[in-house]
């Protein structure tokens, strides 16, 4: 078995503070209006079209996790995702905005809020409130695929000298790159794409939201204890670890879970393992997490993978609740195999 020190769990772990951002991601990086997000590559490298953005954890996970951040009044441009994509509001006030050109709808949400966003349908989002915001972004796949844009970006992009290659890379002119010799520039899609990628109802769309003040914890949790809550958010099915399906389902795939950890102050779960990789991101309080050969402690906006198989213990030692996010690879996750009594920890 390997022994994990604490060097190696912390080459797992990656800071709010430490984030590498990209700023030229996308197409849209240099659009007025656009040109003031950050994008981040936490684990894998997600659907970034910039070859120099920094992926701060490579190893394949079976799900990409990623981030926005922008200020009060940046625009995400419309585009369309081929696997899921599900939106965890960490700070500031978001509207998500529907088809390709913004007018079918929009959804506003704020911190605690939970969105996924069906595959092949035109989204933007835009940071409503003043300040910076971050999204932590959960992207199903190891492989995510391209994200197509909607036909306007490429005209507003045009002016900025950037341009998008078919095979997903981004060309900065502005910047003196040219276009390799031979290469075909991206085209927006046709109008027979943007029929097939039409936006569902808003009443459907309503179902991909869950909303943080409504989320209850799981008395079947194997997790439940004490001032421990675990909330099911995104589950297609029942699970083997007791939570049914929903409250996001979604008619597409996901390829994992995700469920809102609630730990009161001086509560704890026993050590336990896992036979899927796990994902952890703090959104309120600083979680401890055990391990065998060491401890680490995660404040707001940190993201740390477990390693599948190691016994982990949360806890938390503050004085506040804890609310974390976890991300579990799979649509079904097993029942965790706890290392030692309950009572024990």
């Amino acid at each position: 078995m390997i022994a994990w020190t604490r060097e190696a769990m912390e080459g797992r772990l990656v800071r709010y503070g430490d984030l590498v951002p990209c700023e030229t991601a996308f197409l849209d990086s240099l659009t007025p209006g656009s040109d003031e997000k950050e994008n981040f590559c936490i684990i894998g490298p997600g659907v970034a079209e910039n070859g120099s953005q920094f992926v701060h954890i490579a190893e394949p996970h079976g799900f990409n996790i990623g981030g926005a951040r922008q200020p009060g009044g940046c625009v995400n441009s419309q585009h369309s995702h081929v696997t899921a994509e599900v939106f965890v509001v960490h700070s500031g006030r978001w509207r998500m905005v529907f088809g390709p050109d913004g007018r079918d709808g929009h959804i506003d949400v704020e911190p605690g809020d939970v969105v996924s966003l069906p595959v092949r349908m035109f989204r933007g989002f835009e940071k409503r409130d003043e300040g910076k915001g971050f999204l932590w972004v959960v992207l199903g796949g190891d492989d995510p695929g391209r994200i197509a844009w909607a036909p306007d970006v490429f005209a507003r992009a045009e002016a900025t000298g950037l341009k998008l290659l078919k095979t997903g890379r981004l060309i900065d002119t502005g910047r003196g790159e040219s276009i390799p010799p031979g290469a075909e520039l991206e085209e927006p899609p046709s109008p027979q794409q943007l029929a097939e990628w039409a936006t569902p109802p808003m009443a459907e769309m309503e179902k991909a939201v869950c909303r943080g003040r409504d989320m209850e914890g799981n008395p079947q949790s194997r997790l439940a204890g004490e001032g421990v809550e675990e909330c099911g958010i995104v589950n297609l099915t029942d699970t083997a670890d007791g939570f049914p399906a929903g409250p996001i389902r979604g008619g597409w795939q996901h390829g994992f879970a995700l469920r809102q950890l609630r730990i009161a102050a001086g509560a704890f779960i026993p050590a336990h393992a896992r036979s899927e990789a796990e994902v952890v991101f703090v959104h309120e309080g600083e979680l401890s997490v055990c391990w065998p050969e060491g401890e680490i402690l995660l404040r707001p906006g940190d993201t740390l993978s477990v390693p599948v198989g190691v016994a982990r213990k949360f806890g938390n030692r503050g004085t506040g609740r804890v609310v974390a996010y976890v991300v579990r690879g799979g649509d079904n996750p097993g029942a965790p195999q706890f290392h030692a009594s309950r009572e024990a920890g």
